[in-house]
């Protein structure tokens, strides 16, 4: 049996899989499988793959249902008892999978381990930044306190034992948005997460996402939460934060409806001034801030301003 499963749900990424497959198969750590999920592409991804001669790699495709019924599907054909998910066009650095199995190896109580990674932009590429201070080269945290930036769980670069799944559920199919941060908090509520501050992922920043504001799904239903949150000042303060990030997404695309939704479901009283009045203003200026926003964060100039 391998140490690590890997899912790779793969959909049109003949641009990036090739870059993704070689930076697996080049990890240190070798005892592995690899599942790929072709969630009915429709370019040469499957060529590209074929390419790839490694007994490590089980391929499946399957029609398109979407990423995370992909993700659900790679688990349960999954021998390991560690799972990792990567994205075909996310990058692992060559330690990656050692580096997991080391602390795994140290902290075998835990279930859940998530690695620092860095960001890719046209510019520049730049560390991710986490809302808790450094104290060693890894910490064992709460997800929500530790998740006020940048998440501390990234799809691309954590492990989490099948028995995580088996507690917290897998990947709610019914999401076409948001679903990585809702199986992150289900998570979050039930186990520590053990951080390791050692950047060994890439991720790459679509600096043009917000110009297609309009083609996201902004409809997001936190209401299962709804009674843990009122007792679980962690999470509500977490949600709230990405209540904000709707908001204005919502006010950008001017739906009143969406944002007033969100808007009246923040303690306002817990957010910082600045993102009370930057949910004050008017649609006009904050696309103008935003555009302003990403040209930093281009640079790697702060993160992204939902946040």
């Amino acid at each position: 049996m391998p140490f690590f499963s890997i899912v790779i749900p793969v959909y049109n990424k003949e641009k990036f899989v090739e870059k993704t497959l070689k930076g697996v198969l080049n990890q240190t750590f070798t005892d592995f499988e690899i599942i790929i999920v072709n969630d009915g592409s429709t370019d040469q991804s499957e060529t590209i793959i074929f390419g790839f001669e490694d007994e490590r790699i089980n391929y499946f495709s399957k029609p398109n249902e979407g990423v995370s019924t992909a993700r659900n599907f790679g688990i349960e054909k999954s021998c390991a008892d560690y799972i990792c998910f990567l994205d075909a066009d996310d990058y692992w650095y060559p330690s990656f999978l050692e580096t997991l199995q080391t602390y795994i190896q140290k902290l075998p109580e835990e279930k859940v381990f998530g690695l620092a990674y860095e960001i890719e932009t046209d510019e520049k590429t730049f560390p991710a930044q986490y809302s808790i201070q450094k104290t060693n080269d890894f910490e064992i945290v709460n997800y929500f306190e530790a998740s006020k930036k940048d998440s501390i769980l990234w799809t691309s670069s954590a492990a989490f034992h099948k028995d995580v799944f088996k507690i917290a559920g897998n990947f709610n199919i019914n999401l076409k948005n948001f679903e990585d941060i809702h199986l992150w908090i289900r998570i979050g509520l039930r186990f520590p997460i053990v951080f390791v501050w050692k950047i060994q992922a890439k991720y790459s920043y679509d600096s043009f996402g917000l110009s297609r504001s309009e083609k996201i799904n902004l409809d997001v239903d936190f209401s299962e939460f709804a009674l843990t949150e009122a007792n679980n000042p962690e999470l509500k303060h977490f949600l709230d934060l990405n209540r904000f990030s709707l908001a204005i997404k919502s006010k950008l695309i001017n739906d009143t409806k969406k944002f007033l939704q969100y808007y009246n479901g923040i303690d306002l009283t817990k957010l910082p001034l600045r993102k009370r009045i930057l949910l004050n203003l008017p649609g006009f200026v904050l696309k103008i801030l935003v555009s302003v926003k990403l040209k930093l964060t281009n640079i790697g100039l702060g993160n992204s301003v939902f946040r």
